[in-house]
Formats: C-alpha cells, structure tokens, sequence
C-alpha cells in the first residue's frame, strides 16, 4: 500500500509560531511513516536546519503575492512525489489554491494560526470566504478560531488541533548575559501584538527593587517603528545593561536552561508555542490573560489582565522572591503540558483527519 503524501506550506521558515509548528508536523509525520514534505514559499530562515533528514523539502522563492514561477515550482514538485494533501499554514492558503486550480485533486488543508483572536471582528475575511470553497479541512489551533471559521467559512470539515512543543535543536549557541539565576526570558518576535513596552515598564519596576535580575528579549526584530519605539525606551530609562537582545534563535532548549523565569506580555494570542516550550522546560511562567494561555497556568496569581504592567510586575516579583513559587509553578504547567499538548496526540489526531477527510 502506498504511502499517504503530505506536504507542510509555510511562507518562511523564521521562527515563529506558525513555522515552528509546520516543521514539527512535517517531522512528526515523518516519524509516523507518512511521506511527509515541506515548502517554504518566500524566505528561509533558521528553522531550515530543524527539518529532519527524511522530510521532503522545496523552496519557491516566491516573490510576489502571484508568482507564477513558484506556482509551477510547487505544482511540479507535488506532481513529482505524487502528493495528494496539501497543508497550508496561515498565509500560505493562497498557493495552495493556486496550485489546485492546476491540480484539482489535491485536497486542501488549512492551518488557521491567526494571533490576534482577541480582535477577530477586525480579521479580513473576504478572501479567506473565497478560498474556504477549496478547503476540505480547516484545522484551528484555538476554539474561538475554530467557532470563527464554523461561523464565517465554507468549508464543511473544521477541527481544533492544539499547538504542541518540540525541542529540535540540542545546539548550545546562545550565551544569556547577566547574573546566573538571576535572569527573565521573553520568547516573542518584535511586533505589536508582542508588547514588549508593558514587558519593559514591569521589568523597570522589577529593576528598582531586584538590580542585580536581567531581561532577556528573544525574537526578530523588523527594524521597524515598533522595534525603533522599544530600544528608545530602553535608553531612555537606562535599562541598556539589564536588557539583552538576541535576536533570532534557534537553540531554545538550550536558552531555557540558563533562564529563571520566562514571561508573556501579549495584547493578543491564540495558544502561544513560547507559553508551551517554558512549560516543556519546566521554566515558570507569568503570562498575560490572552488566547487559551489560561489553560497551561491555572495559577491566577501568575496570569494578569494585558496592558497592565503594574500587575505584570507584581506577579514576577512573586516568582523571583520564592525559589519554592519557582518549583511549584514549573512542576504545574509540566505536568498540564505533558498531559495535554504532547507530540503523539496531535500528531495522532491529524492522521486521523487526513484519513477521514482527505
């Protein structure tokens, strides 16, 4: 009996929530003996080196919204492999559709990664209408998306598979500065919907109390006005030898470890992957009331409304001044994480859909 063909689409392979997850599903797939490939359509990135050696792999090099070079490129590969699923993550829905007005019989499955599910009424959903015609399945990473797309698309199949954390990289490449045991991660790519400004005033509170503890800041950044905005406040409130920015990374694992706290200052999110790998890696975690970031910390002192930095920092206060707060918080959101975000049951739950669906 022939292989099932599946293949992960994701327009970069920077790390990112949505990346992170289509590389550890090609992977996962992979172990499971499914021919699995993955496509990156317009930039490479880091995560490229986490793809495992049995996974299939194409770049497009996609330069415009409708580039018909990278249409045929993927539409060649697909028909090459004898590819029959393709799963598309975020943006990447519309290759997909592409490719399929080419190739009718492959069967479209749509990975619905959107983060900003506090502010859905200001989603563009015109287009996503268009393409959910294509769609045999969407596959929603939180229930208020999945309820979204029951309500707002047209596709019949829609499922919520949560998000799952994979330390790929064993690398040991990043050294954090500061004070060993003294030392707060924050795991997020520099845009709005990040805050890092709240994360900054809390930690600037932290700072008058508890000078010796640092601020770790990984994620990329766009150099852009929000990035420009950040380091300003960083100079301006002298924070320069207390805020250490490293820009991407692919050795988390590695990075956790030197780490004492991890936090998230989100505005908005569906179900975090950083919330995930600081459970994983038994990193205590304070978080921002947002997306299902409650369903991994079930401790309210440790999960605060956004947009509230007093509150952000009264509960990292809390952690840095109990080891024994440390322990317990790590040991809980583990334990959840273990138990109900593992690798093998969505891994499991996705075949089972491909199956069923496809």
């Amino acid at each position: 009996m022939k292989k099932l063909g599946v293949i992960q689409i994701i327009d970069s392979l920077n790390v990112g929530g949505a990346e992170v997850l289509a590389v550890n599903i090609a992977n996962g797939l992979a172990e499971e003996k499914i021919d699995s490939h993955l496509c990156s359509t317009r930039n490479e990135g880091v995560l490229r080196e986490n793809i495992n050696s049995n996974v299939g792999y194409v770049f497009l090099g996609r330069k415009k919204v409708v580039d018909f070079k990278a249409i045929l490129k993927l539409y060649r590969y697909i028909k090459k492999h004898d590819i029959k699923i393709v799963h598309a993550h975020s943006t990447s829905s519309l290759i997909a559709v592409c490719v399929k007005l080419l190739n009718p019989k492959i069967k479209i499955v749509w990975h619905d990664h959107y983060g900003n599910s506090e502010f859905l009424e200001n989603r563009n959903i015109f287009p996503l209408i268009m393409f959910s015609y294509l769609f045999s399945v969407i596959i929603s990473v939180n229930n208020d998306l999945k309820k979204w797309s029951v309500k707002n698309l047209k596709a019949k199949n829609i499922f919520f598979i949560r998000n799952f954390p994979v330390f790929n990289n064993q690398e040991k490449l990043t050294i954090l500065g500061g004070v060993k045991g003294k030392r707060i991660v924050h795991l997020a790519g520099f845009r709005n919907q990040k805050d890092h400004l709240n994360l900054l005033k809390a930690f600037l509170l932290i700072s008058k109390v508890h000078s010796s503890w640092t601020l770790h800041l990984i994620g990329k950044s766009y150099n852009d006005s929000y990035s420009n905005s950040i380091n300003k406040y960083i100079q301006s409130e002298n924070l320069v030898e207390k805020v250490f920015q490293y820009g991407v990374c692919s050795d988390i694992k590695n990075i956790l470890r030197q780490a004492e706290i991890g936090v998230l200052s989100s505005k908005s999110e569906g179900l975090p992957i950083s919330l995930l790998e600081y459970a994983f890696a038994k990193l205590p975690a304070v978080t921002t009331d947002v997306g299902e970031c409650n369903l991994i910390i079930k401790d309210k002192r440790f999960i605060v409304e956004p947009l509230n930095s007093n509150k952000l920092a009264i509960s990292l206060k809390l952690l840095i001044n109990s080891r024994k707060e440390r322990e317990k918080l790590a040991l809980d959101i583990n334990k959840i994480v273990l138990f109900s975000f593992s690798k093998q049951n969505a891994i499991s739950q996705l075949i089972n859909i491909y199956n069923k669906n496809c």
